[in-house]
């Protein structure tokens, strides 16, 4: 099982082994789950109170099923060390939740998009000050020491192997492989959805007036193999640009998070705006890290009635776009059921959710249905597999991308705009 070039190996033994693992390590998000749902206020019977409320949104989360234990990875494990860091974030604890934050980083890198949050709020509430009716920062010199120590402890710990034995740059290489293209083998719902599909229209209407595009084949960047593709017509975006862009994209949200010092739910919108802006604007983005953004979603949505609203959105949308990674006709009903059922649960545990929604927000709702039906067996009942074989995978990545884009707007207009103060964190 462990060796590298053994690419077909399967066993029941193997399968056995891999199941029990992420059913074990799920125990680390059901303890960030409790110490999350510790800090959202709020009372009710025991089933509906926000504790067992956000356990629900959080442990039947369709897409970290589909992920986790069907598709088979360790995300539930990861968020809940993310949701552990919080807690302690939410405490006044710093330097646990900067040590649990760091392990987290080290144990998978795609929690960058979150580290700008991180930064900003540990820099402005811990490493300085800023005296009442001033406004120059002053440095707080012991506690910059000791986050330092933390944060390269943990990084000292984890990447030393490596060093001694002069894997650092293969290891550079892995975690960030800028030669697989800007999109990955299946299209996250994000903004290059919108650009690939503006280069297929391109490349649809040269055809049509006999222009030959060279290297444009139907499937070309939709058929489910991780490769750099580059655009037929448009310009190449590269990965330096989608920095660019995703940090641009969250400024807004980090200079909020330094005028709202120590604001519990102003750190956790950063989170999820970081998270969204890195999802929408990155370079090769998995489909499966908007889960970044919907799980810290649920803890604001039981606080908030359009973040509520917007979370059902959000995680409808998220859990559809997950959906082509269980390609198996057999799984098939169960990615239809738990997506159902999750949004289903989640419009009746938000009251402010299941209040009268517009004609446009039910329309998008009933859509996402749609699409779903049409990527399992809508495509193939058509006779369409041999002749548009990439139509569903765009279908499902365009439709679900609008959503996702809407929510990320309507998230930051909350947070500019419309969002009262929170609760305060004091320090331990």
């Amino acid at each position: 099982m462990l060796e590298v070039q053994n690419l077909n190996y399967a066993s029941p033994a193997t399968i056995l082994f891999q199941r029990l693992t992420v059913i074990a390590s799920d125990f680390v998000l059901l303890v960030g789950v409790k110490k999350c749902a510790d800090t959202v206020p709020g009372q009710g019977t025991y089933l509906t109170s926000p504790r067992v409320r956000l356990a629900a949104l959080t442990l039947g989360s369709a897409g970290l099923i589909m992920v986790d234990h069907i598709h088979f990875q360790y995300n539930g494990l990861l968020i809940g060390l993310l949701l552990i860091s919080y807690a302690h974030m939410t405490q006044g604890r710093f330097l646990k939740s900067a040590f649990f934050f760091t392990v987290l980083l080290n144990m998978k890198h795609i929690f960058l998009y979150l580290a700008p949050a991180y930064f900003v709020f540990l820099l402005r509430n811990y490493c300085v000050t800023i005296p009442a009716g001033g406004w120059l920062p002053r440095p707080q010199l012991a506690n910059t020491a000791k986050l330092g120590l933390v944060v390269l402890g943990v990084f000292g710990l984890s990447l030393a192997p490596f060093v001694a034995l002069g894997q650092l740059p293969q290891l550079v290489s892995r975690l960030f492989p800028f030669k697989r293209g800007l999109c990955h083998a299946y299209w996250a719902p994000n903004i290059w959805v919108f650009y690939n599909l503006a280069d297929k229209l391109a490349v649809f209407g040269a055809r049509q007036l006999g222009v030959s595009v060279p290297g444009s084949s139907a499937a070309s960047m939709t058929g489910g193999l991780v490769q750099d593709v580059e655009h037929a017509l448009l310009p190449a975006v590269r990965p330096a640009a989608t920095f660019a862009l995703s940090a641009a994209a969250m400024l807004p949200a980090l200079v909020t998070l330094w005028r709202r010092p120590a604001d519990a739910a102003a750190f956790l919108r950063a989170l999820v705006q970081c998270a969204l802006c890195s999802f929408l604007l990155g370079w090769h983005v998995h489909e499966k890290a908007v889960l970044l953004a919907v799980v810290p979603l649920a803890v604001l949505a039981l606080r908030s009635g359009p973040e509520a609203r917007l979370y059902l959105l959000l995680s409808a949308a998220a859990h559809v776009s997950l959906g082509p990674l269980l390609f198996a006709g057999r799984e098939a009903p169960a990615r239809l059921l738990l997506a159902g059922l999750h949004a289903g649960y989640a419009a009746q545990a938000l009251p402010a959710a299941a209040g009268p929604p517009s004609r446009a927000y039910t329309g998008y709702l009933a859509g996402l249905a749609a699409v779903a039906v049409y990527d399992v067996i809508g495509h193939r009942a058509l006779g369409l597999d041999g002749r548009w074989p990439f139509l569903p995978l765009l279908v499902t990545s365009l439709y679900c991308a609008v959503g996702v884009v809407y929510c990320w707007l309507a998230l930051y207009w909350h947070m500019l705009f419309r969002v009262e103060g929170g609760q305060k964190i004091k320090v331990r």
